[in-house]
């Protein structure tokens, strides 16, 4: 059996999902938050060759448990996914610097030129003056887009990423250092790592203590990578200017979420940052498609994320082809 995108639906509970998929040599799909393929999970699938992710991210399959059974995950981490991640974090920025929405909400409401509305200067000018400073938390795709799209912009950017080699800096004009000089010296901070054990609640009340309080915190990675009570604590007491958040730690957020309640103070998208035309998903659907069928016929896929399964996976699949 394989399991469509069209049972992958939001808020599916776990004992119909696993219902659903009950001899499953495949599982196709998208972010299932509610019912996460753990090892419990596994062990109900015991002819189960690959989870295969339209997403890039993983964090709701447990890799090592998916290992320790030689069941491969793959992802898709199609340009149309990461790319439009990019763009809309440039977006956001903008957003915000710009009071794109202060101003225009002022003009409907009869108003005209005003002192509170300026904006910020994101370049540097010949008039000497230096112009801001962008920090990018993680240079893997998305955030090595972001550098690429600033990068006419003329504005600083340092960059923290302890997995990315030297030369990757340099090629994208961007300063390595570290995370605390980062918060201090940025202007706009933005965020783009995956959702591990080590990224999870990475941003707290320490690290948002570290920025200026004049900066914005862009946050288009996973919602649990950053603190939300850290951060609406700093938002309620000028900690940071303004934060832009396409992730939460609840999506979508209950009703009385103090996030909701702070006005312009946070920029809100509903995790969709990625979802333009043309693009989404849609392009991910024939790598999944691919990564699936290899698997059936006993080959190892493009995309696999925990390679250590591999040597398990082909002693249990690799001469059992099923197509």
């Amino acid at each position: 059996m394989i399991l469509g995108q069209a049972t992958w639906r939001t808020g599916i509970d776990r004992n119909t999902l696993l219902e659903l998929v009950g001899g499953a040599h495949a599982l196709m799909g998208a972010t299932i938050k509610r019912a996460p393929i753990d090892g419990n999970f596994l062990d109900r699938l015991p002819e189960l060759r690959i989870v295969s992710k339209y997403t890039i991210g993983v964090e709701d399959v447990d890799l090592d448990a998916a290992t320790a059974r030689g069941i491969l995950v793959t992802h898709c981490p199609t340009e149309a996914n990461w790319g439009g991640v990019a763009e809309g974090t440039v977006g956001f920025m903008l957003t915000l610097l710009k009071r794109v929405r202060e101003r225009d909400r002022h003009v409907k409401a009869g108003g005209w030129r005003d002192s509170s509305l300026m904006g910020a200067y994101l370049g540097r000018r010949e008039d000497g003056y230096p112009g801001l400073t962008i920090g990018i938390v993680g240079l893997g795709r998305c955030g090595s887009r972001v550098a690429e799209l600033l990068s006419t912009w003329r504005v600083r950017m340092l960059a923290c990423d302890p997995y990315v080699e030297e030369e990757k800096f340099q090629h994208l004009g961007v300063v390595r250092t570290d995370l605390p000089t980062l918060l201090r010296e940025s202007d706009v901070v933005t965020l783009h790592v995956t959702l591990t054990e080590e990224t999870r609640g990475f941003i707290g009340a320490r690290e948002l203590a570290f920025m200026k309080s004049s900066a914005i915190l862009i946050n288009t990675s996973r919602g649990a990578v950053v603190d939300s009570d850290a951060l609406c604590n700093t938002l309620e007491t000028d900690g940071i200017a303004a934060a832009a958040l396409d992730v939460l730690p609840e999506e979508p957020p209950g009703e009385q979420d103090r996030i909701l309640t702070l006005g312009d103070k946070v920029l809100l998208c509903p995790h969709m940052i990625s979802a333009n035309h043309p693009g989404t998903l849609q392009p991910a659907i024939p790598w999944a498609t691919d990564a699936t069928l290899a698997a059936l016929r006993g080959r190892v896929p493009e995309h696999v994320c925990n390679v250590d399964a591999v040597p398990l996976w082909l002693a249990r699949f690799g001469d059992r082809p099923l197509i």
